[in-house]
């Protein structure tokens, strides 16, 4: 048996910082205050509405009819429980037929491999690469047993098989969320988490456990012990078939979870990411501790000798996460404001950026974001730096059937951009689609810009079809139809 906790002093997970970059900072600040109006290029006004000719004329009517119903808050916040009441109302197979060519086509690739393959092929076609996500997850008190997980498995296993075989994109991505895999009960603060604020963990007894090590997990039952052990061996799985074929960026969640969910990331990068970055975090820079918790991911990389790859969000969970410090009576673990958040991205931005352009081997980001300023100031940084706008290192990344026009503006111009992918059936999906829609809300409400968009092109298209509908019918006048 093997002791999974070193003594503080001899781990630095939590308290270290990145001393290279944190000496500074200060020129950091600098740059970020010089950078807060960055002169962009020209081509990124995202004011074209050609970046949508490749829809069809059915695609644009459905996401301007789609982006209406989501700028209503009252339907967005409460999607999920219309969606009950109008299933029973209907039934399941007429309730299918009216959500699937509207909002489940908007937003999902398809159930079955053809349609799934379809809607990848046309992504391609238009300069974008799919990364898959299978839309499984859980929340506290919707653990569902070992079956379940082991169910997950398999679908998990599969989306890694699909990413790779199927010749979709030369560099494959999907998405995994730990929780599909492990039971979030035990990464809440009374078990994992709490555990990380006194002690440390060692990551390479974290690998033999992975690696089917029997290891003791203090402060865990022993059922509690034995199904993290299963979960850690469930993603070592996943590691193992996608190392050299895919990278599997990790989704964050809460901060209840988070510190967990970290540790048994790291994990897995410091075995499978050795020789490139295989198995990325995700980084949520509206939590205040954002930087600090960059700088020791990268500090873990540098101590551990692992490639870091880095998925740069700003947030989806703000709404429950300041509800629950409220009633927890804890400090709200989220920026005051949006432009303490914009900062915050930024910020982090800029410390990867650097070390990608001295070390583009040993560190990858995909800047995840649907806000213009944003992808501006990584373009113009990529540029100032260097940094190929088709290289492995940077790229970007936005959800399907959103912000469309930022992802093929960027295409167009020979930057990576991959979109986010769920697939599976209308049942599997709708409660992924209904979390994502909540945490998005603020998007989904502000997407007025390419509401606008939308219509002057199917303006664009009526015209033009009004204009050869009268021409067609004078050349048949004239030439003697009359």
């Amino acid at each position: 048996m093997f002791s999974l906790l070193r003594q503080p002093a001899l781990s630095r997970f939590i308290s270290v910082r990145l001393k290279s970059v944190a000496a500074s900072q200060s020129m950091a600040a600098k740059r970020d205050r010089d950078l807060c109006n960055p002169s962009s290029p020209d081509f990124l006004t995202f004011e074209d509405p050609q970046a949508f000719k490749v829809k069809s004329f059915w695609e644009l009517i459905r996401a301007l009819g789609v982006f209406r119903l989501c700028s209503f808050p009252t339907l967005v916040n409460n999607c999920g429980k219309l969606m009950t009441i109008t299933r029973k109302v209907l039934g399941k197979q007429c309730f299918c037929m009216v959500v699937r060519p509207s909002v489940y086509a908007q937003f999902v690739a398809g159930e079955t491999e053809g349609e799934i393959a379809d809607s990848m092929q046309k992504m391609r076609s238009l300069g974008l690469h799919p990364m898959l996500a299978v839309p499984i997850e859980e929340d506290l008190g919707e653990s569902t047993g070992e079956r379940r997980y082991e169910d997950n498995l398999a679908a998990m296993l599969e989306c890694v098989h699909m990413s790779h075989s199927k010749g979709w994109s030369k560099n494959p991505m999907m998405q995994l969320k730990i929780t599909a895999l492990v039971s979030p009960e035990l990464c809440v603060s009374s078990k994992l988490t709490s555990l990380l604020k006194t002690e440390q963990y060692d990551l390479n007894e974290l690998v033999r456990a992975m690696e089917g090590e029997e290891v003791m997990f203090p402060g865990l039952t022993e059922s509690e012990n034995t199904h993290l052990l299963l979960g850690l061996q469930r993603l070592n799985k996943i590691g193992e078939a996608s190392v050299n074929k895919v990278r599997v960026l990790v989704d964050a969640e809460y901060t209840y979870m988070n510190p967990a969910l970290s540790l048994i990331t790291m994990a897995m990068m410091k075995k499978f990411s050795q020789q490139s970055a295989w198995i990325w975090n995700t980084h949520q820079c509206y939590l205040k501790e954002s930087r600090n918790l960059l700088l020791d991911a990268i500090q873990m990389s540098i101590d551990q000798s692992f490639c870091l790859g880095v998925k740069l969000v700003r947030g989806a969970y703000m709404d429950k996460e300041r509800k629950l410090a409220e009633k927890e009576g804890r400090t709200d673990p989220i920026h005051e404001s949006w432009e303490r958040t914009n900062d915050s991205y930024n910020g982090c931005l800029e410390i990867m950026l650097n070390l990608i352009s001295e070390k583009p081997d040993r560190y990858m980001i995909i800047v995840a974001t649907h806000n213009e300023e944003s992808v501006r100031r990584a373009v113009t940084r990529m540029e100032e730096l260097g940094l190929h706008r088709d290289g492995n290192s940077v790229c970007f990344g936005q959800l399907m059937g959103m912000c469309d026009h930022v992802s093929l503006t960027l295409a167009q111009h020979g930057f990576s951009v991959y979109k986010s992918v769920p697939y599976g059936s209308v049942d599997d999906t709708l409660p992924y689609l209904v979390r994502r829609a909540q945490e998005n809300r603020t998007v989904l409400q502000g997407i007025r810009k390419e509401r606008d968009l939308l219509r002057q092109e199917l303006c664009h298209r009526l015209k033009e079809k009004i204009t050869r509908g009268n021409r067609n019918k004078w050349r048949w006048e004239i030439e003697g139809g009359v």
